[in-house]
């Protein structure tokens, strides 16, 4: 196949497959990819307008678009606002590029194009102290294993007396049923178990939402910027157009929405990673956008077990009257993350075709692990077990929140926030962001910079602390001497 020659639009040739012959999009956007890494698209160099490329091509405008979307994505290209979007700086991911060393066999040519993207490759997982403010982990000092022992001991004694079987893709139905009654009481979630799909945590419930929901190259879907990792990586690997939107003090800028996102993924309860709730005006504005313009919103309730404040604000799927809400939750935070069982409660029109992508990606379910945990929900343990881990983690929260307003409080200030196992605070003067971030691993160790949440350099740098896995008397011992190696920056 001859190379399709673009010397007007770039000034190096692609070559693209005939139409029909291939996948425009992701040839166009992996060729774009190699020039960024090559440095034939130089840092700040303007990408030419989508019409003008779509010309020289001779292929469609939404082509363009959607190959542009996924550098953006990935963080080669910055979008500017009014203007044209720009190559990002990408020195460091060209110095550690050689993939026979790093990993060996991720450029090969023969594997799908998107699966060769940095943007999808998962971090290597950090070497961090058992107690430290790592994000997203309970403490498992206090779960209840000896209940755990006992009923896994009842249902594997019941299980041994029954024939083995394929159990249903979506869960069976003791837990789907238990899940229904948990959610109904602690987030008044209008369900039964008939509406509920069991997944492998939150993440597989992210991808099965994609497969369902996102036609490739097409549908454009909004999600939080900074917003939480994975979410983003199951919607790009679906073929998803995305819309990173702002987040500020009332969550998702629902005002800021583009009129053809079909798709706005949102954490109101405790948004990742800045801990805010959505407000009630958002709540409503958000279901009101998404009634208006025939979309659908996927609510992940993140860290909504556990609230320290006011009655919390009811869960978007209570509120939705029009069946626009698919409702995710999981048992990682509030059991454990190796459990890996989550959940979508989905609108009834679109349960036996979310059960059938279910059934594809994963023919049948496990029955142990959910017999034990549809028993342990049932007999009110989860329950017990939030209500005594708020109390574990309050004095925690409360020890940082101290230590932001006081030894902390000339460089960070505390970002508002009354759930969830993790505080963010914003760097008050960002000239010292590298400074401060430079120094953070030596005294709070896990704690993150929110950029690392985000697909583009916040405006705002800010920090987010867990303390899931850290005592209340170990905080302010670690936030005094990181407030003693910052007050010297400047003077080292």
């Amino acid at each position: 196949m001859e190379p399709v020659s673009v010397r007007n639009v770039f000034e190096f040739a692609l070559s693209l497959p005939a139409r029909g012959q291939g996948n425009l999009t992701h040839e166009l956007h992996q060729q774009l990819r190699a020039a960024i890494l090559d440095g034939r698209l130089a840092a700040g160099a303007a990408l030419p307008a989508t019409r003008q490329v779509a010309a020289g091509l001779g292929i469609a405008r939404n082509t363009v678009v959607a190959a542009y979307d996924l550098l953006i994505a990935e963080g080669y290209v910055s979008p500017r606002q009014g203007a044209k979007a720009v190559v990002a700086d990408v020195a460091a991911r060209r110095d550690r590029r050689a993939p026979r060393t790093l990993a060996p066999g991720l450029e090969d040519a023969r594997l799908n194009p998107l699966w060769r993207t940095p943007f999808l490759r998962p971090d290597p997982p950090r070497q961090l102290p058992e107690r430290c403010f790592r994000l997203g982990i309970p403490d498992h000092r206090h779960f209840p294993h000896d209940v755990w022992r006992r009923l896994s001991a009842q249902t594997l004694r019941a299980w041994s007396k029954t024939r083995f079987s394929y159990p249903p893709s979506e869960g069976i139905a003791e837990l789907r049923h238990a899940i229904a009654q948990h959610v109904a009481f602690a987030r008044a979630v209008a369900c039964t178990g008939d509406d509920v799909v069991v997944t492998s945590g939150a993440q597989q419930a992210f991808d099965l939402l994609a497969r369902l929901l996102v036609t490739p190259g097409e549908t454009r879907v909004a999600v939080e910027e900074p917003g939480y990792p994975p979410i983003r990586a199951a919607f790009a690997a679906a073929g998803a157009r995305l819309a990173p939107m702002p987040v500020d003090e009332e969550g998702l800028c629902v005002d800021r929405l583009p009129d053809d996102v079909r798709v706005i993924s949102v954490t109101p309860s405790h948004q990742s990673p800045t801990g805010v709730a959505l407000s009630l005006r958002r709540r409503r504005a958000l279901l009101d956008f998404a009634r208006q313009r025939n979309a659908l919103v996927i609510e992940d309730d993140y860290d909504g077990e556990f609230r320290f404040g006011s009655r919390p604000l009811d869960a978007l799927q209570t509120l939705d009257r029009d069946g626009l809400v698919f409702y995710i939750g999981t048992f990682s935070k509030s059991l454990f993350p190796s459990l890996r069982k989550g959940f979508i409660v989905a609108p009834r029109w679109a349960r036996d075709a979310l059960i059938t992508v279910k059934h594809c990606a994963d023919s049948h379910s496990d029955t142990v692990t959910q017999s034990v945990l549809a028993a342990f929900i049932r007999d009110g343990h989860l329950a017990r077990h939030v209500r005594r881990m708020r109390a574990v983690y309050a004095p925690r929260r409360e020890a940082l929140l101290a230590a932001l307003d006081a030894e902390l409080a000339p460089w960070l200030q505390s970002i508002p926030s009354e759930a969830g196992m993790h505080l963010a605070a914003r760097i008050r003067d960002p000239a010292l962001a590298p400074a401060i971030l430079a120094r953070l691993p030596r005294h709070m160790p896990g704690a993150q910079s929110i950029a690392e949440y985000a697909m583009h350099a916040p405006a705002q740098p800010a920090i987010t602390f867990g303390y899931g896995v850290i005592d209340a008397a170990e905080i302010r011992p670690a936030t005094r001497a990181f407030a003693r190696d910052l007050a010297r920056i400047g003077s080292d």
